[in-house]
């Protein structure tokens, strides 16, 4: 259980998602379509669905590249956290965005595995967090013409390595989309 005091309730964060971060991306129409699926169950189960958008000079903001891809559609009600780095706690009101809701466990998706999903995923357990990884709505870039794996190995390697992480007080792990409960 979360090491956070009176933080019962469990979010669903969707990261970066963004047409700039995604139109590339390894196996881009599955992992969006899952992670649309994941919105949907978080909002059937009265779950705070939690959208992260990254900002950077690349992708300024109101620009096409910046917006979050047409498949998925934030509610008004549903937090927005811009960023500029890595983990997505980095100089955000992510944290107070989660207090405010009593959140202390988070399923965690989106882009890029390599970059945002890991930081945030060490961010959050660092910061007294459950997080679980969402291992089939999270892709990545193919960077391997500068030494990195393929991307399917980075999203392989980041499950197995996530799905045995340990932390005192904190659960952390790995599952499918389809595994995904939100009331348990």
């Amino acid at each position: 259980m979360t090491t956070l005091v009176n933080r019962p309730k469990t979010g669903l964060l969707v990261i970066d998602v963004q047409n700039g971060v995604v139109d590339h991306a390894h196996e881009r129409d599955k992992v969006v379509s899952n992670i649309g699926a994941l919105v949907d169950k978080a909002r059937a189960a009265d779950v705070d669905v939690v959208w992260v958008q990254h900002n950077s000079d690349g992708m300024p903001r109101d620009s096409e590249t910046w917006r979050y891809v047409p498949e998925l559609v934030r509610h008004d009600s549903e937090a927005l956290v811009q960023k500029a780095y890595a983990d997505s706690f980095e100089e955000t009101d992510l944290e107070s965005v989660l207090a405010e809701r009593g959140i202390g466990r988070l399923f965690v998706s989106g882009a890029q595995t390599d970059e945002c999903i890991r930081s945030t995923l060490h961010g959050a357990i660092a910061r007294g967090y459950d997080a679980t990884l969402v291992g089939d709505a999270h892709t990545t870039e193919d960077l391997s013409e500068y030494g990195a794996p393929t991307p399917d190995k980075v999203i392989a390697h980041t499950n197995l390595y996530w799905n045995h992480h340990t932390a005192p007080g904190r659960k952390a792990g790995t599952v499918s989309t389809e595994e995904v409960d939100f009331t348990a």
